[in-house]
């Protein structure tokens, strides 16, 4: 196993290299940064192509890139145009924040979709079974942000008004009383449950197909034959094998809900990684879009190979050789 973890990491090494030359060419594409950092007006075009000058952006594009990566390689990703701050220093309490949301939305995602997938391929004609097909639907029919809005107009506007315990609209915590658990966990639901909502219904539904169909395979009949309680066939041999496609899905899942949190944490106000793309990306910040684009990239490929030796002590038959 340890041979192939290190021949992976070694293959990611150009993937990741390709990556970059494609995001950095597109992102390059995205604008002029210095229309938003230079006030209209305000410098001459002298003053303008020395601080081109001193941004390296008079320099042809392929030696940008190449300063780009050995800055990388040497720890140093660069410093925001619009903030003057390191890119770092930017992104990471981002990323932070929006690794809090994430980490709700799976832990409230798997513990809803788990049990309901266990129990509708055990009772496929049960009505849980049937209302989770037109749960999946409306769920997958919502739009996002459409959800989020109606969710803050009834828990946050209307509970209010109508004298109801009620929850925050927006942002990660109380601006008055400062940062506290209590208050972040109460800022976590709307959005939480807004992104929960379709996990649910694709990871239940997922997980429902893949457990129907193992629980008709041979050796699960053979355990049952042998004595075997429905529990222990159930979680020690049907289970582990349904969840090895569901491992692929989570795990490919958990990177890319950095993107498919932009809207959300736009609706919601929460200060995290989506909503700074959005900010920098108007500005054409390159540093802190490269940033991010390289963290997500790495975390893509990095749960790929968890989501690989997931699959060998699922399935004691994997062997990576």
């Amino acid at each position: 196993m340890s041979t192939y973890i290190l021949r992976r990491v070694v293959h990611f090494v150009p993937l990741l290299l390709f990556i970059s030359i494609v995001g950095f060419v597109a992102v390059r594409f995205t604008g002029d940064p210095l229309a938003a950092y230079v006030p209209r007006g305000g410098m001459t075009q002298e003053a303008m192509q020395a601080l081109r000058a001193r941004f390296g952006l008079d320099q042809p594009l392929v030696l940008q890139y190449v300063y780009w990566l050995a800055a990388i390689l040497q720890g140093n990703w660069g410093n925001s145009f619009v903030t003057g701050q390191p890119v770092l220093t930017v992104i990471l309490p981002r990323l932070l924040n929006t690794a809090i949301l994430l980490s709700s939305i799976l832990v409230v995602t798997l513990a809803l979709s788990l049990p309901v997938g266990i129990y509708s391929a055990v009772r496929p004609r049960s009505f849980l079974a049937y209302s989770l097909d037109t749960f999946a639907f409306l769920a997958f029919a919502t739009p996002t942000f459409w959800l989020g809005i109606i969710l803050i107009i009834v828990f946050a506007v209307l509970f209010k008004s109508w004298g109801l315990p009620y929850l925050p609209p927006g942002g990660m915590y109380d601006s008055h009383s400062g940062f506290s658990i209590p208050s972040v966990l109460q800022h976590l639901i709307l959005p939480t449950i807004v992104l929960a909502v379709t996990g649910v219904a694709r990871y239940a539904r997922y997980l429902r197909a893949n457990l129907a169909e193992v629980l008709r395979e041979d050796y699960i009949r053979t355990g049952r034959a042998k004595g075997l309680d429905e529990r222990t066939v159930l979680t020690r041999h049907a289970l582990k094998n349904a969840a090895l496609p569901l491992v692929t899905l989570l795990m490919l899942d958990a990177p890319q809900l950095v993107s498919f949190a932009v809207i959300t944490e736009q609706v919601f106000a929460w200060p995290g990684a989506g909503q700074l793309l959005v900010q920098h990306a108007f500005r054409a910040d390159f540093p802190v879009l490269m940033g991010l684009l390289m963290v997500t990239a790495v975390l893509v490929v990095a749960f790929n190979l968890l989501a690989d030796i997931a699959y060998a002590w699922l399935d004691p038959r994997i062997r990576y050789g």
